[in-house]
């Protein structure tokens, strides 16, 4: 009641507000117009007091003259000089001229009368609607702490912009009546739900068969299991430390789980130090912690020449390999299943390290074809050896020509470490000879194994591989060529084949620039047609488009340049141009190209040094609650409109989406006022703001904040 009452003193106050606005317009409007009518009447009936003064000084001229005659001779007297001037003036029955308005002059009288009516009337009526629909100048807020308070911009950043004030101050009333839509309050769901993951739910995935890892594979709920709420975060909720210290420290609150500080303590993952969690960089294959170990790696091959930029960490534990790599600019997907090891992947992006919930089972993983330059397990349980060896096999779909997979752990070293993990020598030797085996049969080369590390290298194409399968039949190479279908797409136990090459010297699909020059050269599969409809003019003028709509973005969000953002997502990457006009920035992006789309473009986003998935966006993401500061949906909604209730969509972007954290919505003014209206039950303080061409572009940007709240232990559904 209290929170009603509040609403309906602040509706009447902005009530009067805006009939104080319209008062005020109004009288300035007339003023104007009285002005106007002045100048008007004045121009158009200055012809006419201009010749009605030359009639009288003509007149005053012929009487002068007229007298002069009467000391002379009587002449009789001329007609009045008017008479030349006035021609349509009429005569009187007694033939003496009169003088008299002419006709156009009284229809010139009228019209000056009907312009200022009319202009009268359209600086009402403007001054009506420009109240209504004003566009004011917003300020953004520059700074946003992790009490929920907020502190204004200074600078005097401009921008048009619509909807209700965020945090970042702006007023402008959107141009629709918004009594007439229905706002839906979504209710939050239960403390309980605060770390659900609605396509990995533990509850659901007990219905499947653990065969191959079938019930840790995604699940999605039906239609009728879909939550209508809102996901808390837990009491005590703060925003994450920012880069570069979250690589090393989280709150205690935001992931209250201690059961990998207790199992993995020996392992050096992660400690608890009072309120916050410490990550010493420690891992399973390496105790001195991860630095030492990539170093070690560094040794082998070489990890800093800019060869190697994408890498793949299958079972990543807490991601500290991928964390550490960054420093050396390599960027990696790592991915771990939910299970027993709670909220691995959840601490993961806790630090600000990309990963994803994810498992090798039946089916692909959700990325392209020759998408990483290295892979890498390091004990991470998968049984390489088994089933046909369709787990390597899968791994080699997604490792680019010339990439390296790294194996340390079980069995590699196994003469030191077999009493340690338990397993006999003979049983780990084994192990090793048939993933020696298959690696061969793989067409892959060994480059070394030294102390607990094992590299292997995959050819650049497939010429010598076609020979040995004379020798070696199994596996073969597959006929069909969907090596980037990826989307709920069952593995091969055959090797995708690589792009035709005329040498054996050649890249297949194309040889890759070194980073950095790689994120902004035209990818080869591009330059070769891979990809219908693109090509290299299309491919520079995206980047030329995102570099401009970025630094617009930033006018609009000034934090955004300030490090406030760290893990970011683009819900619809294209070519990856905004994750490119994003890299002088300390956060990354996870690109997302949807599933199904007309342009996969997914394989040309790898290859410019970037990482993404494949995602159905009419389904949740495979991602804990709370893991992203900033999300950008171009054209998410107007492509699934038809397809789901953009309303879940919503609420699963609000499920990922960080308490105080941003959203960047581009589409039509139409559907963003769908997505407004929506977002209002959703507890996010939203503006629409133009186009960064300017106001007359049909496209406009939604600029939203997801406010602070959180879930209370005695909350009820």
């Amino acid at each position: 009641d209290s929170s009603r009452s509040k609403r309906q003193v602040e509706g009447k106050s902005i009530s009067k507000e805006a009939s104080l606005d319209v008062s005020v317009a109004v009288v300035k409007g007339m003023a104007g117009v009285a002005m106007l009518a002045r100048k008007l009447t004045v121009v158009l009936l200055a012809p006419a007091v201009v010749q009605q003064m030359m009639m009288m000084l003509l007149h005053r001229r012929h009487g002068s003259g007229g007298r002069e005659h009467e000391h002379g001779e009587h002449e009789q007297r001329q007609p009045p000089l008017q008479d030349r001037h006035y021609r349509l003036m009429a005569k009187e029955q007694d033939g003496s001229p009169k003088v008299r308005l002419p006709e156009f002059q009284r229809m010139r009288v009228t019209l000056t009368i009907c312009v200022i009516g009319l202009c009268i009337a359209s600086y009402i009526l403007g001054a009506w609607q420009g109240t209504s629909n004003s566009i004011k100048p917003s300020f953004i807020n520059t700074e946003i702490r992790c009490d929920g308070a907020v502190s204004r911009a200074s600078s005097g950043t401009s921008v048009r912009s619509s909807g209700a004030p965020l945090d970042f101050h702006a007023h402008h009333q959107v141009g629709f009546n918004e009594s007439s839509l229905a706002v839906e309050k979504f209710p939050p769901c239960q403390l309980k739900y605060s770390e659900y993951t609605p396509c990995q739910d533990p509850r659901r995935a007990r219905k499947f068969p653990k065969t191959m890892m079938q019930y840790r594979e995604r699940h999605c709920p039906k239609k009728e299991e879909l939550f209508r709420c809102l996901i808390p975060a837990p009491p005590g909720y703060k925003n994450p430390f920012k880069w570069p210290q979250s690589r090393d420290y989280a709150w205690y609150d935001n992931i209250p789980h201690r059961e990998l500080s207790i199992e993995k303590a020996v392992q050096n993952w992660i400690q608890v130090e009072g309120d916050h969690f410490r990550f010493p960089g420690g891992g399973t294959m390496f105790p001195h912690g991860a630095d030492a170990y990539i170093d070690d790696i560094n040794t082998l091959v070489p990890l800093t020449d800019g060869n190697i930029r994408t890498a793949l960490d299958t079972g990543c534990g807490v991601a500290s390999w991928g964390a550490y790599l960054m420093k050396r600019n390599i960027i990696t997907m790592s991915f771990a299943p939910r299970d027993s090891h709670e909220a691995q992947v959840q601490f993961a992006l806790e630090r600000g390290v990309p990963a994803m919930i994810g498992v090798m089972g039946t089916e692909r993983i959700p990325y392209p074809a020759r998408a990483f330059d290295m892979a890498h397990c390091s004990r991470c349980l998968i049984p390489w050896n088994k089933l046909d060896g369709v787990y390597l096999i899968e791994v080699d779909r997604v490792l680019r020509p010339g990439g390296y997979w790294i194996l340390s752990g079980p069995p590699i070293h196994w003469k030191r470490h077999s009493k340690g993990w338990e397993r006999t020598e003979e049983d780990l030797k084994q192990e090793q000879d048939e993933i020696e085996g298959l690696a061969k049969r793989l067409c892959w080369k060994k480059v070394v194994e030294k102390d607990d590390l094992a590299i292997w290298q995959k050819p650049i194409n497939h010429i010598e591989c076609i020979d040995s399968k004379k020798v070696h039949e199994t596996p073969e190479i597959c006929k069909t060529n969907d090596v980037d279908s990826a989307w709920y797409k069952k593995m091969d136990t055959c090797i995708s084949p690589l792009p035709e090459v005329n040498s054996k010297g050649e890249v297949a699909g194309g040889a890759l620039e070194e980073w950095p020059k790689r994120a902004l050269s035209v990818p080869p599969r591009i330059t070769r047609g891979s990809v219908p409809g693109l090509t290299a003019e299309k491919f520079q003028t995206d980047n030329t488009l995102w570099s401009e709509r970025v630094d617009y973005y930033k006018k609009l969000i000034p934090p955004l340049a300030k490090g406030r953002y760290r893990n970011v997502m683009d819900m619809n990457a294209g070519m990856a141009g905004f994750a490119a006009a994003m890299m002088k920035y300390p956060l990354w992006v996870m690109n997302v190209v949807p599933a199904g789309s007309a342009h996969d473009t997914l394989g040309v986003i790898y290859e410019r040094g970037f990482i993404g998935t494949y995602q159905d966006w009419c389904e949740a993401f495979s991602t804990y609650p709370r893991t992203y500061d900033l999300i950008h949906a171009d054209k998410v909604f107007s492509t699934y409109q038809d397809r789901c209730d953009i309303t879940y969509i919503l609420l699963e972007m609000d499920r990922i989406l960080r308490p105080e954290g941003t959203v960047i919505i581009r589409d039509t003014v139409e559907v963003l006022v769908k997505v407004q209206t929506l977002s209002e039950g959703m507890r996010w303080k939203s503006q629409i703001m133009d186009h960064e061409s300017g106001p007359f572009n049909p496209e406009k940007v939604l600029v939203a904040v997801k406010t602070y709240w959180t879930g209370e232990p005695t909350q009820k559904q």
